[in-house]
């Protein structure tokens, strides 16, 4: 990988995808940035007019996507680490959601990733080499009350892309599914669409309010160093929990997971198959 590289980062005019943003024009490389709302980064056009373009973008458009991949590769020569960062949130239980939610939402969050995957995959392997990061979530392994639409197109992504990094891995092209922790991304604000909510479920809401707390968690800032890192691996791992508390969450429920397993083994092996 060279030097100096070209990053392509989605959903980079906040949160996370700002951070990363920032991190690798500080650390040298060229940027193109890609947001519904390229506003937020006109600050960092005139800091580093030679080495960063934003360009708008919808990833629920999967022919804008191509377009803009397009553009951005011919921008600087080709494109070496793509983070896969769009996303929102869709708050809400799974009954109150409704199909329009459900469907915008896995639109962005899915699909969207998807596309901006497959437009991608042929610049990257017309190098022979590239870095694809997939922005995920801790809580893709399994579904969680109130967010249970986030974790179904985390869970999807995830698995798409561990397929995609067996698919590609013969290109010189490397994947990693990144199950991003609780950060200050504004994810639960300006981020989230909320559902009507029903009172059927107003004490389960008012427990997960007490269970989650006020703690936002750490600045997006925070993460910025361990993708660079990451980025730069010779062989990255397929899977990376990022956030120090958020690793110990995933292997307690991923050690519960196991437990629930070995206790119903009996029954698991009355069936055939």
């Amino acid at each position: 990988m060279p030097s100096t590289r070209t990053w392509l980062i989605t959903g980079a005019s906040r949160g996370l995808g700002r951070a990363f943003t920032e991190a690798a024009l500080s650390a040298g490389d060229r940027v193109v940035a890609a947001a519904r709302d390229i506003s937020p980064l006109a600050t960092l056009t005139e800091e580093h007019p030679e080495s960063f373009l934003p360009l708008a973008l919808d990833v629920s458009d999967r022919e804008a996507v191509f377009k803009t991949v397009e553009r951005a590769a011919a921008e600087f020569g080709g494109l070496d680490v793509v983070v896969n960062n769009a996303g929102g949130l869709l708050y809400g239980m799974v009954e109150e959601a409704t199909e329009r939610q459900i469907r915008d939402h896995l639109d962005v969050n899915f699909f969207g990733a998807v596309w901006v995957a497959q437009a991608v995959v042929p610049h990257l392997r017309a190098r022979g080499s590239g870095r694809l990061l997939q922005i995920s979530s801790m809580g893709a392994g399994g579904g969680m009350a109130s967010v249970g639409f986030y974790g179904a197109g985390k869970a999807a992504l995830d698995s798409v892309s561990e397929a995609l990094a067996m698919e590609v891995e013969q290109f010189g092209i490397k994947v990693t599914v990144v199950q991003m922790g609780g950060y200050a991304t504004g994810l639960f604000t300006t981020g989230t669409t909320a559902t009507t909510p029903d009172p059927a479920y107003d004490t389960l809401r008012a427990q997960l309010a007490e269970m989650w707390g006020d703690d936002a968690g750490p600045a997006p800032s925070t993460a910025a160093p361990a993708l660079l890192k990451l980025a730069e691996l010779p062989d990255p791992p397929r899977r990376l929990i990022l956030g120090d508390r958020s690793y110990d969450l995933v292997q307690e429920m991923n050690r519960a997971r196991t437990e629930q397993y070995e206790a119903w083994e009996s029954l698991s092996r009355m069936a055939p198959g």
